[in-house]
């Protein structure tokens, strides 16, 4: 009776261990790939599936939902000799899981290592300022460069990012060296400027007023004669007044002369009284 018991449960075990092998439920999301004695048979897709228990085994299970994949961060040397680190990040699905699994070992790295490799050339062949302002231009020629590969292994590139890309750490000394001396040369080149402008200024200034002097001068020099002029046709051929105008002139100057602060000491000339007498002498005579 224990021996029968035994045989039925052993049944039982092995019934629903092929009923756990035969029916297979997949999740949204997913696919299986199964193999028939080792060789592909069939991709079972989300919901109930049955299998063959025994023959058929599921080997390998894919998302064909969208993979994140990181590209690490790398340096790469563009055309002008310059080193800048860069990383990306991919977003890849898997649209025929047989090509998947069967036309690459791993499908994730090896889209991961081209992404790399692509990087680098596409990068390589640009200046380093070309490379750091055209960061939507190296997506666009990353992603399009990488798609007939991803065809291939059965996978659809829908994006690729730039995460990152900067120039390594001496770079950015070198740069900051460079953009240092940039700034003292456009200063020193502003000051030279502003030298130069003040310069013609100050030229431009003293012409400017050494024609106003010279104007001022022949103005002068005209009514000064205008004057003269007036004077030699107001006197004619009397010089009684124009020696009344000099002697008052003389005077009033000595006048001026000896109420100065600062003069202590009045010449006169040796002839004044005889100048005066002449002069008085000629104003009595007229009278």
């Amino acid at each position: 009776m224990s021996e029968g018991l035994a045989i039925a449960v052993a049944i039982l075990v092995f019934v629903a261990i092929t009923i756990g092998k035969g029916v297979r439920l997949v999740a949204q999301g997913e696919e299986w790939i199964v193999e028939r004695l080792g060789k592909y048979h069939a991709t079972l897709r989300p919901g109930l599936n049955i299998l063959i228990p025994y023959l058929d085994r599921v080997a390998y299970k894919l998302v064909t939902k969208d993979i994140i994949l990181d590209v690490q961060e790398q340096e790469v040397i563009t055309r002008d000799n310059a080193v800048i680190l860069t990383n990306a990040i991919a977003f890849v699905k898997v649209t025929d899981p047989v090509k998947a699994v069967y036309g690459v070992t791993d499908f994730s790295e090896a889209i991961r290592n081209l992404i790399m490799t692509t990087l680098r050339s596409i990068v390589g062949e640009m200046e380093l300022d070309e490379a750091l302002s055209s960061r939507d231009k190296i997506k666009a020629r990353l992603r399009e460069s990488i798609a007939d590969e991803a065809v291939d292994w059965g996978l659809t590139v829908k994006s690729v990012e730039i995460q990152d890309i900067k120039p390594s750490q001496s770079m950015q000394r070198a740069m900051e060296l460079q953009a240092a001396a940039e700034r003292e040369r456009k200063a020193m080149v502003t000051k030279a400027e502003g030298e130069k402008q003040s310069a013609i200024l100050e030229a431009e200034a003293r012409l400017e007023a050494a024609k106003r002097d010279a104007s001022a001068q022949v103005m002068l020099a005209e009514a000064s004669a205008e004057s003269i002029r007036r004077v030699a046709a107001g006197i004619g051929e009397q010089t009684t007044p124009m020696l009344y105008l000099l002697g008052e002139k003389y005077i009033s100057s000595l006048e001026k002369l000896g109420s100065s602060n600062n003069s202590r000491i009045v010449v006169l000339p040796a002839d004044l009284q005889e100048a005066v007498r002449g002069l008085v002498g000629k104003l009595g005579g007229r009278a």
